[in-house]
Order: C-alpha cells, then sequence, then structure tokens
C-alpha cells in the first residue's frame, strides 16, 4: 500500500514536499516514480529514481524538483521548488517492481492534489 502526502495550496514561486510511503512487509523496490495529471490532461511522468539512486527528470521540472528516497524507510520525496500555476495537478506516486511474500507488483497511490496560485 502507497500513502502519498504532502500537496496542498502554494503561491508561485513557493516550494511544496511531497512524501510516498510503502507500508507492508517489503523485501524490494525496484524504481519509484511520481506522476501527475492536470485537468483534461493525461497522466505524465515527473521524477523516477532506482533503487541505486539514478533518477530521471522531466524536462519541466529539471532544475526545480528533486526527487530521493530513503530505502531502509520504503519512502520517496519530491522537493518542489520554484513552483508555477503550470505544475498544478493531482501528484500519484508510484513503486515498480515491489517484492512481497507473493510475488512482484507495481503500485500507485491515492494522488495529493498541488494547486499553485498565480
Amino acid at each position: 500500500q502507497l500513502q502519498a502526502s504532502g500537496g496542498g495550496l502554494v503561491q508561485a514561486g513557493g516550494s511544496l514536499r511531497l512524501s510516498c510511503t510503502v507500508s507492508g512487509s517489503i523485501f524490494s523496490i525496484n524504481t519509484m516514480g511520481w506522476y501527475r495529471q492536470a485537468p483534461g490532461k493525461q497522466r505524465e511522468l515527473v521524477a523516477r529514481i532506482t533503487s541505486g539512486g539514478n533518477t530521471d527528470y522531466a524536462d519541466s521540472v529539471k532544475g526545480r524538483f528533486t526527487i530521493s528516497r530513503d530505502n531502509p524507510k520504503n519512502t520517496m520525496y519530491l522537493q518542489m521548488n520554484s513552483l508555477n500555476p503550470e505544475d498544478t495537478a493531482v501528484y500519484y506516486c508510484n513503486a515498480g517492481r515491489v517484492a512481497v511474500l507473493s510475488g512482484v507488483y507495481d503500485y500507485w497511490g491515492q494522488g495529493t492534489l498541488v494547486t499553485v496560485s498565480s
């Protein structure tokens, strides 16, 4: 189960930090990522990070957002700086190839709303 938190309302130029924790008896998690979906648009990748710490960012957030993870805590973070109204969306966390006793699965969090006012 994934639990995302940290969304909210912020003015343009402000910052927010999102968190996502995978709960349960987890053996390992491969890639974790943040996706977002703005009204009327398709869900898009924001950033992702492998278990080894390799990262990948959407061009629109490079230099402003930083993804990180704490492997022992099965938690991922997204530090978002210099936010602008185009960042307004529901942000979803994803955990890929999560190894548990019964097998390997992909999980999605419930989404957290980020609203950036101009």
